[in-house]
């Protein structure tokens, strides 16, 4: 496909990104939010990780994306016109028959809050996991604020190289602040970011999209375990705490099904730290079990201890997801599975 017809295209998903972020934009606390911006405009102007950025342009941006959301944050998403068919946004697979053929990738979905995300990129590769079909896609033509390196939609899971490069990038500016001894910073010590950052963030990146992959495998596993009831139990959730704390379970039931067996069974010590080193605090803190596996692990040098949390987890986590669809329905939902997830530590 020419230049002129991915700007089109491009273009045309560009502004449902703008929407999305429009309506979604103020689900960030302010750093997150602030920081998610200043990536957002480093990666609008193609400038290089590392580079400095002056203070005065990203204040006018900022100002005039803020204009923009306002503008249009009341629009409705609109419909992709490509060839002589106008296509449902959300309709991922129908868009990608037209798209794939021309090397482009293109992807639909729903995250936290019921945010769509959405994205165009360049089709890197695609190949067949089990039953899934996996798309992974290298330079990003369009793209929403939150940008998530992956997602699954049904059995088709879609990896974003450049969002998870741009992720990494971001958990190791925030590392660096104060370069703390913990799980990540031993991840980071595997690369050498000081002598070539963009060769560092290139090798871990391309060790992390397996890991990523895991998860994404973990999460199809889940979605067939839970079934579709699961997705309506989110919805019933949409910006609660409660949806956070459901995400979580869910996370940790997908990860004990496939990431850790697999981080154990293929023992690369800086995936298994960046694992550990990624988790947000609510994951830590409802599975504190998973931290002194990973602390036996580092002494031992032993698989065993992440393979029996692993096993733990899977029973436990399944467990807990099932109580909370057998909630649904019940008075003050949002209140019993907080309830109910508040005291399932592991």
């Amino acid at each position: 496909m020419n230049t002129e017809a991915i700007l089109e295209i491009s273009t045309q998903v560009q502004r449902n990104c703008h929407i999305s972020d429009a309506r979604h934009g103020g689900d960030y606390a302010l750093c997150t939010y602030l920081m998610k911006m200043r990536e957002y405009f480093r990666w609008e102007k193609g400038l290089p990780f590392g580079a400095p950025m002056a203070r005065e342009d990203v204040e006018d941006w900022l100002a005039e994306r803020e204009q923009l959301w306002e503008a249009i944050g009341e629009d409705d998403y609109a419909p992709l016109a490509i060839g002589d068919h106008l296509l449902d946004p959300f309709d991922a697979d129908r868009v990608n028959r037209w798209l794939e053929p021309q090397g482009l990738i293109y992807s639909a979905g729903l995250g936290r809050n019921a945010q769509p995300h959405f994205f165009l990129g360049r089709l890197a590769r695609h190949r067949q996991q089990e039953a899934c079909s996996v798309f992974i896609s290298d330079q990003e033509y369009a793209r929403d604020l939150g940008a998530p390196p992956a997602m699954t939609q049904g059995d088709t899971i879609y990896i974003r190289r450049e969002s998870l490069r741009r992720m990494l990038w971001e958990r190791l500016e925030g590392w660096r602040w104060s370069r703390p001894d913990n799980a990540l910073g031993r991840a980071f010590a595997f690369y050498d970011f000081e002598a070539d950052l963009g060769y560092a963030l290139d090798a871990m990146t391309d060790t992390e999209i397996d890991m990523t992959l895991l998860h994404e495998m973990g999460e199809y596993q889940a979605g067939l375990l839970l079934g579709e009831e699961w997705n309506g139990l989110l919805m019933d959730l949409v910006g609660t705490p409660a949806e956070l704390m459901a995400r979580a379970v869910r996370d940790h039931l997908a990860d004990c099904m496939v990431t850790l067996p697999a981080l154990a069974e293929k023992a690369e010590a800086a995936s298994i730290h960046f694992y550990l080193g990624n988790l947000t605090h609510l994951r830590r803190e409802l599975f504190p079990g998973l931290e002194t596996a990973y602390r036996e692990w580092l002494v031992s040098d032993s698989r065993v201890p992440l393979q029996q949390i692993a096993a733990r987890g899977q029973g436990h986590w399944e467990g807990v997801a099932r109580d909370l669809l057998q909630s649904r329905g019940g008075p003050a939902l949002a209140q019993a599975v907080v309830s109910r997830v508040k005291g399932a530590h592991l």
